[in-house]
C-alpha cells in the first residue's frame, strides 16, 4: 500500500505556462484574467472544475495572502479541508482564523515557532504541524498515516510545485489552459525552482502519459496526465 496520499496538481495556466500575469504580488490570475477580453469569457469553467477536485487542498501561505485571506472575514463554510505550508509567515492571525473557518479542517504546516497560529487557542478545527525543517516526504507520510488523508489536490506556486515534482510527490496533473500568452522571464510558471545545470540531472525531467484532452468553451483546454 502506498505510504503517501495520491496527489493531483491542478492549476490554471496560459499557453506559455505562466500561472500569474506578472512578476509581483500585485499581478494575479484571479484578479487580472477577468479583465481581458477573449480570456474572461471562459474562465468560469476553471472554477467549476475546481469544485470537483479532492476534499483536501494543499497550498501555501503566500498564495493565500495574495487571495486576501488576511483581510477577509465571515467565510462561507465549504466541505473541503486546507493544508497550508507557511513558514515566513504570510498568514496573520486574521488569515489563520479565516482559513480555519472557511474549510472543514485547516492543517497549518510551518517551521516557524513564532507563527501567529500558535497564539490562537480557541480554534478547534486546526491542526498545527510543526518541524524544525520542512521535510516533504515526512509531511506526506504523516498526512496519510496520522490524519487519514488519502487524496490531495495541490494548487501551490511554481517553486513549491517544483519541489513536489522533483521529489516525486505528484501523481497526476490536471491543467486548464487559458487562451493567452503572457511572457516575462520573471513571471511564475507552472514549475519554477532551480534550473537543471548538467546532463547528469536529466533524470529530474518527468515524462507524462496523456490521459485526456477536453476542448472547453471559449478556446480553453483541459489536459490530464499521469506522471510516469
Amino acid at each position: 500500500m502506498k505510504e503517501m496520499p495520491e496527489t493531483t496538481l491542478f492549476m490554471l495556466m496560459s499557453v506559455d505556462g505562466k500561472i500569474s500575469t506578472g512578476d509581483n504580488d500585485l499581478m494575479d490570475f484571479d484578479r487580472d484574467l477577468p479583465k481581458i477580453k477573449g480570456v474572461r469569457e471562459g474562465i468560469r469553467q476553471y472554477y467549476e472544475l475546481e469544485k470537483t477536485t479532492d476534499l483536501h487542498s494543499l497550498n501555501t501561505g503566500r498564495v493565500m495572502e495574495k487571495l486576501g485571506v488576511n483581510k477577509k472575514k465571515n467565510p462561507k463554510k465549504i466541505p473541503a479541508s486546507f493544508i497550508i505550508i507557511d513558514n515566513k509567515p504570510h498568514l496573520t492571525k486574521e488569515g489563520v482564523t479565516f482559513m480555519a473557518g472557511w474549510g472543514k479542517i485547516m492543517y497549518l504546516v510551518t517551521t516557524n515557532r513564532k507563527h501567529p497560529a500558535f497564539g490562537l487557542k480557541n480554534i478547534k478545527n486546526m491542526e498545527i504541524i510543526h518541524s524544525e525543517k520542512l521535510d516533504l516526504k515526512a509531511l506526506f507520510i504523516k498526512l496519510k498515516k496520522k490524519y487519514g488523508i488519502k487524496r490531495i489536490t495541490i494548487q501551490s506556486g511554481g517553486t513549491m510545485n517544483s519541489a513536489f515534482l522533483r521529489e516525486g510527490f505528484i501523481d497526476h496533473i490536471s491543467i486548464v489552459v487559458a487562451p493567452c500568452i503572457i511572457g516575462g522571464n520573471n513571471t511564475s510558471t507552472l514549475i519554477d525552482g532551480e534550473s537543471l545545470h548538467s546532463i547528469k540531472e536529466l533524470n529530474n525531467i518527468k515524462p507524462l502519459k496523456l490521459k485526456n484532452v477536453e476542448m472547453l468553451k471559449n478556446s480553453y483546454l483541459h489536459l490530464k496526465y499521469d506522471v510516469m
